[in-house]
């Protein structure tokens, strides 16, 4: 059994939780948010969308399973803080390959709280929203916690793409059709996706020019996913928006989607408390059909915006709020979703979208 400190989670909001600690030892703060997921803990916590965020697990069981090598979305785990109900001292999966979930979040820094109502505290947050929280299992008087939680950043504002972009150009496989991908915290299985559909991927910092861009003579773009608020990003806004100008064939993915809707005069804000896990209802409005997907963002395209522009189109609509899930622009080789087609973990009802996205650059080189 592993030995656990006493730990407490403090929220913006003065709402407190005790437990025992899990992971790395210490005091971290962040936004606090929930995933619904019952599986695929391990991609979650290395997704780089989550950089700068505490997360609550709504599975009563986490790390049952293990983690392993080959189950990750970057290079490292992203969350800032892990809380859940019930944290595994061991694991059922053989290998090699395999270890403890404790032993990968001590590696990576990340301070976890377990023990706690998880119900209690994700009903706390749907009804009052996301806010910044503490975590501390270092015995830190609560006076200094409350000091370090009210000089946590709010993540609106909050530019976070840099911190987990790559710092150079790399290239990725072989294929007849060349992406250009601007990373701006892209999963590792979306450039799989890619690969797997006979794609060269060449992986840009968030920051490139058009020039550079068009050095490489790419056949698409993709515009990957990432963390904080795309408002920020006006560089990257204004790259998109020449890039849309000049007719490439586009797909935007969760932070990508964002940016090509605000390239084209769209608004984002903040939602009250998100959408993250692997089972939100999506409709698709072009084919009338419905797929479950996978999502995690804190932030949507303003419905309104999309419903006044006469050169936008609304392709895709969450179920559950009617918020916009996804887009394509009149005219142009241009669309985007707001969940994750890439799904690790998750359904794969959504990996028509990079079969749509080769369609269209073979449309344009053919």
């Amino acid at each position: 059994m592993l030995k656990n400190n006493n730990a407490i989670l403090i929220l913006s909001d003065g709402k407190t939780f005790k437990g025992k600690s899990c992971g790395k030892v210490g005091t971290t703060y962040g936004e606090i948010a929930f995933n619904t997921g019952m599986t695929g803990y391990q991609e979650i916590f290395t997704d780089p969308s989550y950089h700068g965020q505490i997360i609550t697990m709504a599975n009563a069981h986490i790390g049952n399973y293990g983690t392993n090598e080959f189950e990750i979305e970057s290079n490292s785990s992203q969350i800032k803080g892990l809380v859940v109900k019930k944290f595994a001292n061991h694991f059922s999966r053989y290998g090699s390959n395999n270890q403890l979930l404790n032993n990968f979040l001590v590696k990576d820094n990340v301070v976890g709280i377990q023990d706690i109502d998880t119900r209690a505290l994700i009903s706390h947050i749907r009804e009052n929203g996301a806010q910044n929280a503490v975590i501390s299992s270092d015995n830190k008087p609560m006076e200094e916690l409350k000091t370090i939680l009210s000089n946590s950043p709010n993540m609106k504002g909050l530019e976070l793409a840099s911190k987990v972009s790559a710092k150079s150009a790399y290239e990725v496989g072989t294929g007849k059709f060349k992406v250009a991908l601007i990373d701006f915290g892209v999963k590792k299985n979306i450039i799989r996706c890619l690969n797997e559909r006979n794609c060269l991927v060449k992986v840009f910092p968030y920051n490139v020019t058009l020039t550079e861009i068009q050095s490489f003579k790419p056949d698409g773009i993709m515009l990957s996913n990432g963390p904080g608020d795309p408002e920020p990003l006006t560089q990257s806004i204004n790259v998109v928006k020449e890039l849309v100008n000049l007719n490439y064939p586009i797909f935007g993915i969760c932070l990508g989607h964002q940016i090509l809707a605000l390239s084209q005069g769209l608004s984002t804000e903040k939602m009250h408390n998100g959408h993250r896990g692997i089972n939100h209802p999506v409709k698709n409005l072009v084919t009338n059909k419905c797929e479950i997907t996978s999502q995690n963002h804190g932030f949507v395209v303003k419905r309104l915006d999309v419903d006044n522009h006469p050169g936008i189109n609304l392709t895709h609509e969450h179920l559950n709020d009617n918020t916009v899930a996804g887009i394509s622009i009149d005219g142009k080789n241009a669309f985007s979703v707001q969940y994750h087609p890439e799904s690790s973990p998750g359904p794969n009802d959504s990996r028509y979208l990079f079969d749509q996205f080769i369609d269209n650059i073979k449309k344009v080189i053919n």
